[in-house]
């Protein structure tokens, strides 16, 4: 038998290791007793929720604990694939244990079943482990009765990412792993929060780091390199490591370690922890441990599937496309592209077979450089246009095909010019694409030409929260502006655009690397939409048209 105690010392309220001490709260409610015949995982999500609401939302925020719906964790519990008589199972923030019951569970259902689970389950949190320990000896008990399977369980009161930071050592990842670091699976619903470049976690595990990281992704970095050759990794997390810069190391060195092999995508933004008010949009990551796949030229399929949220998971749409299509460690930004639609695939083909780019149009794309609060003696409510004052744009000034000022609204829409000068951008024609994405936003992408001579203007100022693509030195044609803001508010872009990015943030770094049809495309596409009454209206078919009819060219250029 592992060992089943945890640390006697603990105190409720205090967290073993981090010196962080939860709020006081009331105990005056016991914790619930497990009912004749309960699943365990049912059981673990009883006393997860009545765990947690011990505390504020608040602080469950703030440490990135989201307990798993019972339905989220069957489904990813079902990923897991090992066989044997005796299994080890890593659950490296494992809360209530609601994971950990849910793969038990699963592999009791399978024939032939396991003689021994072997189940390490880490939780930092001593008010939970604590509650993890009950859930685990009811788990234990549970097994033995019904299956006559021993499951053996053993609780790290610890920081999983500092007691296992050596692992991902840089000269250790691809040698021979001690049998502490040999498990059969990984499953995790690992806390989600930013951390700092000198937290201790990130200098546990250097390697993965870029710019800010997010807690999340070195719980999967450090499993990743704990699970033997073969083994299987579910975890639930954001989307936000399968594309961006600040993720490009991780996925560099995750994916070599990890071959992905199904992902499940939730379309709703909040249905994934419907009882948290959670706005990430997550996906469910299946993978398996087969060190430098790549390399040795494997050809498998990855499976993906989408549901809006937890409810009709079990009967999720679902398509498989080769591995190599949807994620291309040889490029340079190292994409987890993830079309979840079967047709989602061809929209990719065709963007990415545009010749084209913004660097290759002679053209940038920049975020707006004024900072309302570092320029509050610039910015006011009114002002004299353009003798003293120029133009101040916000997100909410920028539409699909339209960009409309002044509101006369709450924000201050005007820039004083004197002592603006580095602030502040020359009139001419521009796309102004809003950097973020509301939550109900029907499409990612919202952009807007900007056209000088319809505003008589010396110069504008642009908030920190637009992107704006221009031309160095020129301008672009006013066919090039209406032609790209078409483009970019397009079904078209908008598939290719959420199969790399799953955030809120428009990234222009991504805008940068896009795929763009020729310079005559656009401006054709550019000349024909500007001449409708609803540059919205028909948009979708006159891109497809454009870009498609050698007949349609014909008659625009004409």
């Amino acid at each position: 038998m592992l060992d089943q105690t945890p640390d006697a010392g603990l105190a409720m309220g205090e967290t073993a290791e981090s010196g962080k001490v939860r709020p006081e709260v009331s105990c005056s409610r016991q914790m619930p007793l497990s009912r004749q015949e309960e699943r365990p995982t049912i059981y673990a999500d009883r006393v997860g929720e009545w765990c947690v609401g011990q505390a504020s939302g608040q602080w469950r925020k703030a440490h990135g604990i989201f307990l798993t719906p019972v339905p989220v964790a069957d489904f990813m519990a079902g990923q897991i694939v090992a066989t044997g008589r005796n299994i080890r199972v890593l659950d490296p923030a494992a809360g209530a244990g609601i994971l950990c019951c849910a793969t038990v569970e699963v592999l009791l259902a399978r024939h032939p079943k396991p003689e021994v689970i072997e189940l390490v389950a880490y939780e930092l949190d001593g008010d939970l482990a604590l509650s993890l320990r009950t859930v685990l000896d009811y788990l234990a008990r549970w097994c033995q009765e019904r299956h006559g399977t021993v499951v053996n369980t053993r609780i790290e009161v610890a920081d999983f990412i500092l007691a296992n930071g050596t692992a991902m050592r840089q000269d250790e990842l691809f040698s021979s792993r001690t049998q502490a670091s040999e498990f059969d699976a990984v499953i995790a619903n690992p806390p989600y929060f930013k951390i700092g470049k000198h937290d201790p976690c990130t200098m546990a595990v250097p390697d993965v780091v870029h710019g800010q990281p997010n807690i999340y992704t070195l719980f999967m970095a450090v499993s990743a390199a704990l699970l033997r050759s073969g083994g299987r990794l579910v975890f639930i997390t954001p989307r936000s490591y399968a594309s961006g810069p600040c993720f490009l190391r991780f996925r560099a060195l995750f994916f070599d370690m990890i071959r992905p092999a199904k992902v499940h995508v939730f379309g709703s933004r909040r249905d994934a922890f419907g009882r948290d008010d959670v706005l990430q949009e997550n996906i469910i990551l299946s993978g398996i441990r087969h060190d430098r796949w790549r390399d040795n030229a494997v050809r498998v399929n990855l499976g993906i599937s989408s549901s809006s949220g937890v409810a009709g998971i079990d009967d999720a749409e679902s398509h498989e496309l080769p591995v190599g299509d949807v994620l291309d460690l040889g490029s340079v930004n190292k994409v987890l592209r993830l079309p979840i639609r079967g047709d989602d695939d061809d929209a990719l083909k065709l963007v990415d077979s545009w010749p084209n780019s913004l660097h290759g149009l002679g053209l940038n794309i920049s975020t707006g450089p004024v900072v309302p609060f570092r320029a509050a003696h610039l910015v006011a409510q009114a002002g004299q246009v353009p003798s003293s004052h120029a133009p101040l744009l916000w997100m909410n000034h920028v539409r699909a095909m339209r960009a409309t000022w002044p509101l006369h609204r709450h924000k201050p829409e005007y820039i004083r010019r004197e002592g603006a000068t580095m602030l502040l951008v020359p009139n001419r024609n521009y796309v102004l694409l809003r950097r973020f994405s509301a939550k109900k936003q029907a499409r990612r992408l919202m952009a807007a030409p900007w056209i000088a001579e319809d505003a008589s203007v010396i110069d504008i100022g642009l908030e920190n929260h637009l992107n704006y693509v221009h031309r160095p030195g020129g301008t672009l044609s006013i066919d090039e502006a209406w032609g790209l803001a078409a483009l970019y508010n397009s079904r078209l872009v908008d598939t290719w655009f959420r199969a790399i990015n799953g955030n809120t943030q428009v990234s222009a770094t991504e805008l940068r690397s896009m795929p763009l049809p020729s310079h005559e495309e656009i401006v054709i596409l550019g000349r024909c939409v500007k001449r409708l009454a609803d540059p919205l209206s028909g948009l979708d078919a006159l891109v497809s048209s454009v870009i498609a009819s050698p007949a349609r060219k014909e008659a625009a250029l004409g």
